[in-house]
């Protein structure tokens, strides 16, 4: 008998674990009865291991998972490949203010191999978050070929890639600007980063000219915006908000 009203909790779930269990999100080589299939893979953008999905995250798997099943119906050899970030940057702040949070010492106190044990029970916790609610969204992934970024056969593979960019001259390392998190003394990524409009200053630099090179600079104007009355320099002022990159 059927209940007055659908329950898509009781339903999804066992409807999903059928499709898992049945291997339907594995790309099967149809080549020996329907001749030669087509290949098509999506390698899902991995998300990072800093919490659980978003909206953002909803969509985007949405129409990822519309496009595999439709080209699933149209007989091709569909691999959907499922995995997650490290995102080190975000992670490690994550687990150091999960460690404050709760009153524990920092990183530094706890030392290396102990904090980044602190990050791979946080990287159980929210990938394990991240792939249920995948499941939960209806994602037709194939699981048996899950990936993490740190997973050592992708790790070489990275390192491999950009050291090979680095010789060829396509990537290189700098100084750069970064965002500083005075607390952690650490570096942050700008997902870490909140953006807040502050009252600033407006800084005035006189550059000295060389040689005793002067020049009349306008300080009077008319109506028409033409200048009437001038004064000897012997510097050029340049204006910013962000001092410290006139020094640099």
């Amino acid at each position: 008998m059927l209940e007055k009203t659908f329950d898509p909790r009781a339903a999804e779930p066992r409807h999903y674990a059928r499709w898992e269990a049945s291997g339907l999100f594995a790309p099967r080589d149809r080549a020996a009865t329907d001749g030669a299939a087509d290949a098509y893979s999506i390698v899902i953008p991995p998300p990072n291991v800093t919490g659980s999905l978003h909206i953002g995250h909803a969509l985007n798997n949405t129409l990822q998972d519309i496009l595999a099943r439709y080209h699933r119906m149209k007989g091709k050899a569909v691999l959907w490949l499922p995995g997650t970030d490290h995102a080190g940057i975000a992670t490690q702040m994550v687990v150091e203010r999960k460690l404050a949070a709760e009153g524990n010492i920092g990183r530094r106190d706890v030392g290396r191999d102990a904090f980044i044990d602190k990050v791979w029970e946080w990287k159980a916790e929210s990938g394990g978050t991240i792939v249920r609610q995948l499941r939960r969204l209806g994602a037709s992934c194939d699981w048996s070929r899950e990936r993490f970024t740190l997973d050592e056969g992708l790790n070489a593979a990275v390192r491999k890639v950009f050291v090979q960019l680095h010789r060829d001259g396509l990537i290189y390392r700098d100084k750069r600007l970064v965002n500083w998190d005075p607390h952690f003394q650490t570096a942050i990524s700008d997902l870490e980063v909140e953006q807040k409009e502050v009252e600033g200053a407006y800084w005035h630099f006189a550059y000295p000219l060389a040689d005793g090179v002067t020049y009349e600079h306008p300080v009077a104007f008319d109506e028409d915006g033409k200048a009437t009355e001038w004064e000897t320099r012997d510097y050029i002022v340049v204006a910013t908000t962000r001092p410290e990159t006139m020094l640099g």
